[in-house]
């Protein structure tokens, strides 16, 4: 007869962590028109107008504004994408990514 070895075997428990998420912040600038901003932060972003305008605002005020968390690439994109819309229309609309 063949040897057949009938005890269990282990399972190994591999960890998955989730992906380290990064904010995309707005920053201040004097020159866009604040319609755009607004305009940018719901088409890009999916905020509300109310949400879009609290952003504005705040990073007018204070100079800079988290707008969202992101998993990196996800931050980035839509970072890049926000400030190549400006960029066509010729306004200095900045958002940066940071880690959180």
């Amino acid at each position: 007869m063949s040897e057949i070895d009938f005890k269990p075997k282990l399972l190994r428990n591999t960890k998955v962590q989730r992906p380290k998420l990064y904010k995309v912040v707005l920053l201040n600038d004097d020159y866009t028109p604040r319609e755009f901003v607004v305009l940018i932060l719901k088409a890009e972003f999916r905020l509300d107008s109310a949400q879009a305008e609290v952003v504005m605002i705040t990073a007018h005020q204070k100079g800079s504004c988290v707008v969202s968390v992101y998993p990196r690439d996800v931050a980035e994109t839509k970072a890049t994408r926000a400030v190549d819309a400006a960029g066509k229309l010729g306004y200095p609309l900045q958002f940066t990514v940071e880690p959180e």
